[in-house]
């Protein structure tokens, strides 16, 4: 496997004229300096992305060519792995709020990124975005809508995932389906007499299928973190990743960055399920029809590579009369999700109030 210089993920960067800390500046490629405003390009990647080849990996041989050690900190509430910077503002976990202790901070190897998709959006736009939901909420309790919900508790995560790609080729048996429509006659009652009459009715016309599927399958996504509690939900979990820039560690200063906890073997397999999905669906679209049946698939995977690529989240632990509710936002596109308390009182008394409604339609119409 070639050798390569990877970028460093720890690097970090000082300003010329203050000499704080460059932090990125989502939605730019600049990092900037928050207390005199300066800032600085971030020079495009000249290497392009990392793809890297799958088998060697596997074999645990790779690794060692395309690691580095990194600053860890585990959750013991919800199991969290992440890596926060020293001068991080608040050292809590980004997915349950619980304060992460210092003295267990540990030294541990990953593999490093490939890709990172870098925020799109700033902190305070994505907590004016959960604002905004808190307000909008029906049946929420009065004292969560005034509660004085600390923005700093809105904290930026890229989120670790596996991609996979992958040349697909498959040998496969199955039926295609052809509908036709044959005329039934049927018997029915109209005005108290028996009348015969006809339909038409579907049928499906069978026919023996087979043969072979091939293509490129790219960018499979596997997640690669996994918590207890706090999971980023499907709905915000969908990224452009046609937007990805190779690895560069400026894009990370100022954020969280989660390492990932499911392994890269897992995470193959899981992509190998996927695979199976596209193969099913490419198979039933080369056997065409109406209707398919698919009888066995013979699938191969060759020139397999992956990358470890990060991906941009806003999350929000808060707590609310003694529960700890999650919120997230897409670092990308602002789409939204969130855990939310009702009130009882407020349900109860729209029930009733519908309740009322309803009695006083019967007896008006009595």
């Amino acid at each position: 496997m070639e050798e390569t210089n990877p970028q460093k993920s720890e690097l970090k960067k000082s300003c010329v004229n203050c000499g704080a800390e460059l932090l990125y500046a989502p939605g730019t490629t600049e990092l900037k300096c928050e207390y005199c405003g300066h800032t600085q390009e971030i020079a495009p990647s000249e290497n392009g992305f990392k793809e890297l080849e799958l088998q060697p990996f596997l074999d645990e041989l790779g690794t060692q060519s395309h690691s580095e050690k990194i600053t860890m900190l585990d959750c013991k509430n919800c199991g969290a792995h992440q890596h926060v910077e020293e001068n991080y503002k608040s050292l809590h976990c980004v997915y349950c709020g619980m304060p992460l202790i210092v003295e267990d901070m540990y030294r541990e190897d990953w593999i490093l990124p490939g890709a990172v998709l870098p925020f799109q959006m700033d902190q305070k736009k994505a907590h004016q975005l959960f604002k905004k939901w808190v307000d909008s909420l029906w049946f929420a309790p009065n004292d969560l809508k005034k509660a004085a919900i600390d923005p700093q508790n809105t904290k930026g995560l890229y989120s670790p995932y596996w991609t996979f790609d992958a040349q697909l080729s498959a040998t496969y048996t199955g039926q295609r389906g052809d509908y036709y429509y044959v005329t039934v006659p049927y018997t029915t009652t109209v005005n108290g007499k028996s009348v015969s009459r006809t339909r038409q009715e579907r049928r499906t016309r069978w026919t023996y299928a087979s043969g072979s599927i091939s293509g490129f399958v790219d960018d499979t996504l596997i997640k690669a973190s996994q918590q207890k509690t706090g999971t980023i939900p499907p709905k915000v979990a969908r990224w452009d990743l046609k937007q990805l820039q190779p690895f560069d560690s400026s894009f990370l200063a100022g954020f969280v960055t989660e390492k990932y906890t499911i392994p890269l073997k897992e995470g193959h397999l899981e992509s190998n399920k996927e695979a199976q999905k596209i193969a099913d669906r490419w198979v039933r679209r080369d056997i065409g029809g109406d209707t398919q049946q698919v009888s066995s698939i013979n699938m191969k995977l060759s020139e397999e590579t992956f990358k470890h690529i990060l991906l941009p989240v806003y999350v929000s632990a808060y707590r609310f009369k003694g529960k700890r509710y999650n919120f997230f936002v897409n670092g990308q596109n602002g789409a939204l999700s969130g855990q939310r308390p009702y009130s009882f009182w407020k349900i109860f008394f729209f029930v009733m109030a519908i309740l009322a409604v309803l009695a006083v339609i019967v007896i008006f119409m009595k």
